[in-house]
C-alpha cells in the first residue's frame, strides 16, 4: 500500500503507511464560517470522529496545532508525541502520562511496522509581527532585532485583536483553550518519517533552524505557508513564496505539500493564493513538484 495523505485543513494530515495511521497535529475542529473539510452528508470534521489513530504528532502548543489530540487519545489507542509544553497541557487536559512521549529535539523513536520518526528543533512563524496574513507574494520587510518583550506587548495586541472578532471566534478560542498553552508555542518542532516508502518531513508553522535543515534530504517536505516566516529567529526580509522556495532550496525534496494555508479563523488567516509559492518554487528548485491535495483527499505522495 502507498502513503497517502488526508489533509484536514490547517497543518493537520492524516498519514497512512506501512498499515500505520499518524495525525499530523491534531486541529480538526472549525468555527462555522471557516474553510474545511465535510462528510459526505455535509457535516463538518471534527477531532470526535477520528476512531483510529495509532500515533499524533504534534509541532507546538498552540490551539491550533494541539486541540483535538485529548479527544483522539480517549477515542483510539493513539500515543502523542510533541513537546514538554505541549504534554503537559494535555496532561491537564486529562491525557494519561503514559500515553504520550516528551521531546525535545535529537530523539528518534519507533512507531513499527518499519517506521520511525526523527525529532528537530525549529522555530515558530513571526506571528508576533503582524495582526494578519499577508498574501504569499507581499514583500515583507523590518522587525529586526525585536527584543522578547517587544514581542510579547505585539502579541498581547493580536490577542486582543482575534478577541474582536466576534462571537463565532470567541466561542472558538474558548474551546481551543483546553488544547492551548498560555506559555507560547512550547518550542517548534520538526520531524522526519522513514518508512518503507521513502522519509517525509512534517513542518507545522514557517520557522526553521537553516543549520537543522540543510541537512536533511527528504523525499517529501510538508512546508508551512502562513505568516510570516522565521530564519534562525528572525522574520524574513521578504516574501512568504520566497520562504518557502528557500525552505525547498536547504531540503531539495522530490515533492513540496503545503501546509496551514487554508483560511481556518476568518478576520485572521486568509485562503493563500499559492500560485506564487508555486512559481517561485519552480524559479529556485524546478525539480520538485509542489502536491496540492484537496480536503481528505487521500493523496498518494510515496509507493
Amino acid at each position: 500500500m502507498p502513503t497517502t495523505l488526508d489533509w484536514f485543513g490547517c497543518a493537520t494530515f492524516r498519514m497512512r503507511t506501512a498499515g500505520l495511521t499518524i495525525l499530523l497535529d491534531a486541529y480538526i475542529d472549525r468555527m462555522p464560517s471557516a474553510a474545511g473539510p465535510r462528510h459526505s452528508d455535509g457535516r463538518a470534521w471534527t477531532a470526535d470522529d477520528i476512531d483510529e489513530c495509532d500515533w499524533i504528532v504534534v509541532g507546538h502548543a498552540h490551539f491550533d496545532h494541539l486541540w483535538g489530540a485529548e479527544r483522539i487519545v480517549a477515542n483510539t489507542d493513539a500515543t502523542v508525541i510533541a513537546s514538554y509544553e505541549s504534554i503537559r497541557v494535555l496532561e491537564r487536559a486529562g491525557v494519561p502520562i503514559e500515553r504520550m512521549i516528551c521531546v525535545a529535539g535529537g530523539e528518534t523513536i519507533d512507531l513499527g511496522a518499519g517506521v520511525r520518526v526523527s525529532v528537530y528543533p525549529s522555530q515558530h512563524s513571526c506571528v508576533w509581527s503582524h495582526g494578519g496574513m499577508s498574501p504569499a507574494d507581499e514583500v515583507c520587510l523590518g522587525d529586526l532585532g525585536v527584543t522578547w518583550h517587544e514581542q510579547q506587548e505585539r502579541l498581547a495586541e493580536l490577542f486582543a485583536h482575534l478577541q474582536s472578532l466576534g462571537d463565532e471566534a470567541t466561542d472558538h478560542l474558548g474551546a481551543g483553550a483546553v488544547g492551548h498553552s498560555e506559555r507560547g508555542d512550547g518550542g517548534a518542532l520538526v520531524f522526519v518519517f522513514e518508512t518503507p516508502d521513502g522519509t517525509i518531513l512534517y513542518q507545522d508553522t514557517s520557522g526553521h533552524w537553516s543549520g537543522v535543515l540543510r541537512d536533511l534530504r527528504p523525499d517529501v517536505a510538508l512546508l508551512a505557508a502562513a505568516g510570516r516566516g522565521n530564519i534562525d529567529g528572525e522574520p524574513i526580509q521578504g516574501s512568504l513564496a520566497q520562504f518557502v522556495a528557500r525552505q525547498a532550496d536547504l531540503l531539495r525534496p522530490g515533492k513540496v505539500v503545503l501546509t496551514h494555508h487554508d483560511d481556518w479563523m476568518p478576520g485572521f488567516s486568509i485562503p493563500t493564493d499559492t500560485k506564487p509559492i508555486a512559481d517561485e518554487l519552480a524559479r529556485v528548485v524546478p525539480r520538485t513538484e509542489l502536491v496540492e491535495p484537496d480536503y481528505v483527499d487521500g493523496t498518494v505522495i510515496l509507493g
